[in-house]
């Protein structure tokens, strides 16, 4: 009879033990999924304070599309139209993916291979931010000449300071898309090791 009694409390501790081991696993879980998803909160309010920004402008820019007059300053209005629209959707669209990886659905490979795969996915996105943007550059000056001022920035007659000018941008622009790409990739390498973690 004692030995029924031990096997039977014996039972129900194990029962119990397994019971706040997979409680405390799911918490584990839990918090290790909040860290996660908060490594992106600051990254994703500049990104749509910034998308914003980019779709204002871009509607500013719809309404007056029909100040672009000729062939080359419409083409070149197409251009950042096209840039201020789809980089920010990419990007957000990109970002939100990887922000809301459910590492409790899979187990630890899957997530890894699923977070290696967006993150690549959102650092190539972010390298072709980058290079867009120089050629943003030269395609909002006509741009924004025209609409702002009424004047063909190819036919007008430039002097040294638009040259400066345009210079300082490019330096800025060069350092500019350094530190961002830089902040993404600290990012999304701090929460690579909060996975990594897990194992």
């Amino acid at each position: 009879m004692e030995i029924e009694e031990l096997q039977a409390t014996w039972t129900a501790m194990s029962q119990e033990l397994d019971k706040q081991k997979r409680l405390t696993d799911k918490i584990i879980l839990e918090m290790t999924q909040q860290k996660y998803k908060s490594k992106f909160h600051g990254i994703t309010l500049y990104e749509t304070m910034g998308s914003v920004i980019c779709f204002a402008t871009a509607l500013f820019l719809v309404f007056n599309f029909y100040k672009l007059d000729t062939w080359y300053l419409m083409l070149c209005g197409i251009i950042t139209l096209a840039f201020l629209v789809m980089l920010p959707i990419l990007t957000l669209s990109t970002l939100g993916k990887l922000k809301n990886l459910e590492i409790s659905e899979y187990n630890y490979k899957e997530t890894l291979q699923k977070y290696t795969k967006v993150k690549n996915r959102l650092l190539l996105v972010q390298q072709f931010g980058v290079y867009a943007s120089f050629l943003l550059l030269f395609t909002t000056l006509p741009v924004a000449s025209k609409v702002l001022s009424d004047k063909d920035f190819f036919l007008m007659e430039k002097d040294v300071w638009l040259y400066v000018f345009i210079g300082v941008v490019v330096v800025f622009l060069v350092f500019f898309a350094r530190w961002g790409y830089g902040c993404y990739k600290n990012i999304t390498d701090s929460a690579e090791d909060i996975l990594k973690e897990m194992e």
